[in-house]
């Protein structure tokens, strides 16, 4: 019982609580917003515009790097506040190649076919701006992923989700494909679609605490 008081009264604490600062979102990405509210935080959602196929970059993690901060400085410029904002955009590294969301069912096939035994490196690119101070700090995650072998008939019903034609890679940890991941190398909320380690640092990295941010 007197456990549960003091986590009564802690939580009754986090209660009264709001965040010193606001935080933007710069991604339409329900996955990363549920990730951050998860860890406490509430940020607003502003959508960046970015083409992101108009961008190029010599390697698969500079592409990473150059969508998400193209989206974060998209998002800072149309704002008037002192907001921090982060931009993150996520590719999966195979063959050498940049792999982000399949054009249609018929390129999502042809994904599942080429993935399936194999392993792949999920990078997701983070941006982080302050707008009150100019500061910035951006960086990529890599998880290493490793993929089941589903037959041809559960690809089939998997891509009949819809679900791959929305995601970088053509799969998820978190939804219709996590059984067909035998396994990752690295952190999952990366392949969801934002390591909240690597948002601490880059936050630290611009004078802010993370914990400061808490709702």
């Amino acid at each position: 019982m007197r456990g549960g008081r003091a986590a009564a009264g802690y939580v009754d604490g986090m209660a009264d609580r709001s965040p010193s600062r606001s935080l933007v979102l710069a991604s339409a990405s329900p996955a990363r917003l549920k990730l951050l509210r998860a860890a406490g935080l509430d940020p607003e959602v502003v959508v960046s515009g970015v083409d992101e196929d108009a961008l190029t970059a010599a390697s698969p993690r500079e592409l990473a790097l150059v969508l998400a901060q193209a989206k974060a400085d998209a998002v800072a410029a149309e704002l008037d506040g002192d907001q921090l904002v982060v931009g993150c955009d996520s590719v999966l590294e195979l063959d050498g190649l940049a792999l982000g969301k399949p054009a249609d069912a018929a390129e999502a096939l042809a994904r599942w076919q080429s993935m399936r035994g194999r392993s792949g490196v999920l990078l997701t690119g983070h941006c982080v701006i302050d707008r009150r101070t100019g500061l910035r700090a951006a960086e990529v995650a890599a998880t290493t992923v490793r993929f089941g072998t589903p037959s041809d008939d559960e690809v089939a019903a998997y891509i009949a989700t819809g679900e791959p034609l929305h995601v970088a890679g053509a799969f998820t940890l978190d939804g219709y494909a996590s059984p067909f991941v035998d396994g990752i190398d690295g952190d999952p909320g990366n392949v969801i679609g934002l390591s909240l380690p690597l948002f601490r640092r880059l936050l630290d990295a611009v004078g802010v605490r993370i914990v400061d941010l808490w709702a």
